[in-house]
């Protein structure tokens, strides 16, 4: 037997292993100068003006402080109290400080607000790179800061409304408090448009509005009724659609009233969303809710829909933030990570993948920053304006289709940990679902090609101009253009049936030949020429990681990360 001597001079046998072969968390750089494509494509669509802003700014959000208060604005989701403990009736929403400090960076960097007090050329230009930075850091935010971004033109409307709110609705400055709207120095603007009985078809909403007094545009009317989803809850004021004895009318509803009284809108409980967990979405009803009509009556989706459009060009943003967020994050893993003798990095198929899903992300942002200049010109410039009108529908139903096999590709990369709920990949996943679904489904945007192709042709006579300045920079893309070219003139609109069920079908071709011709004219050849082979050539549909033969994927993953 061993004395006790004997025992404590034992080896200590607690380690089993060393720590090794991991990656690092991705931290403390600089997201606007990794990025060449969004680089380039700021340059070229005419933010270039912005640079020094946006490399500021870039830095600031690769920060390790700042990544991190994504990470617990997701963690500490809203909490919903609609009494207070006398039994007032409050509807107030409780977020955690991460939440109310990514809202205020992005109002002080007025990414709600830029492009309407600065209207420079390239305003929305250098507002969606910010935004673009901003989203990969967390999306849910977003929300707010994105329709009060885009209510601006519905409001300016009526004017005698826009002069009541305008100043606060633009201000730099970030009010959580659930205060009268006089009392405070900037507000933040939601929407409701949903109902139970009728989703997308707002046509079917059922909630009425009646005068209080007098009726007519930018007159108080009082609203009875419900909305499935309200974002955000905790905004000041609210763009409404509701039912007048003419139709479908828009108006907009503060959450206190003038005279300081909280409005009859009731928050009834909180969604519970798989993804965008840090934004609160709500069930709300109007029990005689007061709001000033906006434009006439009957003109409800007319009125609103310049905001649905903008909110539409931000999900486009937003998604292509996603695919930019897991794909820098996927890099730094793939190149501190070893297997079977080489960093992931430098594995043939691997390095495939990693191409292919980095072909996705510039494609991506050249589509959103192309619509960022149509956006600050369709004023000035009819075919920005067609644009505008036709391609941000292809760009917000194709983008935001493209995230979630993104989302879960970049997982697969990571492998087991890329599952791990402590890992940023399930957040980004679990967002890439909300864009394609929110401010209008794949079917509705492709419907919505449809549509506006079939009121106003001049729409499709700007799209194939854009996409003809590629004519003859490569031979797929000349072949996918004249063919689709061929499409369009053989449709009979007798035939909505048909065309309807082809429309995805269409709306694809359309989606895919606008980013071929960006990449084409203005992306390095090893970029274009692999865009287009693996998209466009006789392979087409595929999964992530099969680009062909001759893909100069090098080049493409040197362009791809720039740190």
């Amino acid at each position: 037997m061993k004395s006790g001597n004997e025992f404590r001079q034992a080896p200590i046998q607690g380690e089993t292993h060393t720590v090794s072969n991991v990656a690092t968390e991705l931290c403390d750089y600089n997201l606007y100068v990794a990025d060449t494509a969004l680089q380039e494509a700021v340059h070229r669509e005419g933010g270039q003006w912005g640079d020094a802003d946006l490399r500021r700014f870039g830095n600031r959000c690769g920060q390790a402080r700042y990544i991190e208060l994504g990470h617990l604005a997701n963690k500490y989701t809203p909490e919903l109290d609609t009494h207070d403990r006398f039994g007032n009736r409050v509807d107030l929403v409780r977020y955690h400080d991460a939440y109310h400090t990514l809202m205020q960076s992005a109002l002080e960097e007025g990414l709600h607000s830029s492009p309407w007090t600065d209207p420079a050329a390239g305003a929305h230009v250098v507002r969606a790179g910010k935004s673009f930075m901003q989203s990969q850091i967390e999306a849910g935010h977003g929300c707010p800061v994105t329709m009060t971004f885009a209510s601006i033109p519905s409001i300016r409307q009526q004017p005698e409304v826009a002069a009541m709110f305008e100043d606060k609705i633009l201000a730099r400055h970030y009010d959580p408090r659930n205060v009268p709207i006089d009392d405070k120095l900037g507000i933040t603007v939601g929407m409701g448009m949903t109902e139970k009985q009728g989703g997308s078809d707002v046509r079917a909403n059922t909630t009425q509005a009646h005068p209080v007094a007098q009726a007519g545009p930018g007159q108080l009317y009082s609203l009875i009724g419900h909305k499935w989803f309200l974002s955000a809850p905790m905004c000041d004021l609210f763009l409404v659609l509701a039912q007048t004895g003419q139709g479908l009318s828009c108006f907009a509803v503060p959450r206190w009233l003038p005279d300081g009284s909280k409005n009859a809108l009731n928050v009834i409980r909180l969604k519970d969303k798989m993804g965008n967990r840090s934004n609160a979405s709500s069930e709300v009803e109007f029990r005689g809710a007061q709001g000033w009509l906006i434009g006439e009556e009957g003109r409800g989706v007319p009125t609103i829909i310049e905001m649905v459009s903008l909110t539409r060009f931000d999900c486009m943003v937003g998604s292509a933030a996603l695919m930019r967020a897991g794909l820098a994050n996927v890099m730094h893993h793939c190149r501190q990570r070893s297997a079977f003798g080489a960093k992931l990095i430098d594995q043939p198929l691997m390095k495939n993948v990693l191409a292919d899903l980095s072909l996705e992300h510039e494609a991506s942002i050249a589509f959103c920053m192309r619509m960022a200049r149509a956006l600050d010109q369709k004023d000035q410039d009819e075919h920005e304006a067609n644009l505008a009108r036709l391609a941000t529908a292809v760009g917000k139903y194709w983008i935001c289709k493209r995230g979630p096999q993104h989302s879960y590709e970049l997982m697969e990369c990571v492998g087991g940990s890329g599952v791990m709920e402590n890992s940023l990949y399930p957040r980004l996943f679990r967002e890439s679902v909300i864009n394609p679904i929110w401010e209008g489904s794949g079917n509705v945007q492709c419907l919505d090609v449809l549509r506006a192709i079939g009121k106003t042709p001049a729409v499709l006579s700007s799209f194939m101009a854009e996409i003809g300045k590629a004519k003859g920079g490569n031979r797929l893309l000349d072949h996918a253009m004249a063919e689709l070219g061929k499409q369009f003139a053989a449709i009979k609109p007798s035939d909505a049936h048909s065309l309807q069920f082809q429309a995805r079908t269409l709306v694809d071709q359309m989606a895919v030949a606008f980013e071929a011709a960006l990449l084409v004219q203005h992306a390095p050849h090893a970029v274009a020429d692999a865009f287009c082979a693996s998209r466009l050539g006789a392979q087409q549909v595929h999964n992530y990681g099969a680009l062909p033969a001759g893909a100069d994927a090098d080049a493409i993953l040197v362009r791809a990360w720039q740190v």
